[in-house]
């Protein structure tokens, strides 16, 4: 197996180093105290900044963006890091260049000098039924590699709970989730989601059965209504030993 390594930057970014791979997720490296529109009269401010600067992260061989329309995702100094390899979904693609992909189609990040590692698209819904037109499209990436013991390891990106992401373990075996969570409200929209409540994480990793759970994406932004606490006790409820396996980053690398 090859060594694996996450260092969480902050809010959905972290650097996933696999072998000699090094993978950014969702670069998000703004300083803190800005309010950002998400439009159809949604905002947020951002409360935290990154743990490391973009040019304390060192060499990047790929980006994975989840989507490109949303700054809690990409914001203006995450930019500067989408000069490399990007694989984010169809219309990022056309927006921010890189290689698009749909709901379950694969990208292979090659290089002579190291192992292949193959990028599968997961579906996700970033809000209630129909809210797609507005929310626009996201998805999540499965890396999967030679010599992997235990599944795939999937970051699931920002979603809410339905079928297209109960179809993951029905499709492949997951070694290690990184968890996108939040329970993301506005105040226009009244009580509905738009990302994974605590609840509904619970329920998809019931379904899932991974090893090993890193929840990100939780802090850091006033969209955010359940941190860390709220997901540490839906956890500690949970059957089948759930709560044993949930692994909260510090933001320094941490193997798993």
């Amino acid at each position: 197996m090859k060594d694996v390594r996450i260092t969480h930057i902050g809010g959905p970014t972290t650097l996933i180093e696999i072998g000699e791979w090094r993978i950014l997720t969702d670069p998000t490296f703004d300083p803190p105290g800005r309010t950002y529109s998400f439009g159809w009269g949604t905002r947020s401010r951002k409360q935290t900044g990154p743990a490391l600067a973009p040019e304390e992260v060192g060499p990047v061989d790929a980006v994975l963006l989840s989507h490109d329309h949303h700054a809690d995702n990409l914001d203006d100094r995450g930019r500067s890091l989408l000069g490399g390899t990007v694989v984010t979904t169809m219309a990022g693609a056309r927006r921010v260049g890189g290689h698009g992909l749909r709901n379950w189609e694969t990208f292979t990040l090659s290089d002579p000098d190291k192992s292949d590692i193959t990028i599968t698209a997961t579906p996700c819904r970033h809000g209630p039924p129909l809210s797609g037109p507005i929310v626009g499209p996201v998805i999540g990436f499965a890396l999967g590699w030679a010599g992997q013991e235990h599944g795939v390891l999937w970051i699931t990106g920002d979603t809410v709970l339905f079928d297209g992401v109960r179809e993951v373990p029905r499709r492949m075996t997951v070694d290690t989730v990184v968890l996108h969570l939040g329970a993301v409200k506005f105040p226009i929209t009244g009580g509905l989601h738009y990302s994974l409540t605590a609840a509904d994480a619970v329920e998809l990793c019931r379904l899932v059965q991974p090893r090993t759970i890193v929840p990100v994406h939780y802090e850091g932004w006033s969209h955010f209504s359940q941190g860390r606490d709220v997901v540490e006790r839906a956890f500690a409820a949970a059957p089948d030993g759930l709560g044993e396996r949930l692994h909260w980053l510090p933001r320094k690398p941490s193997g798993y």
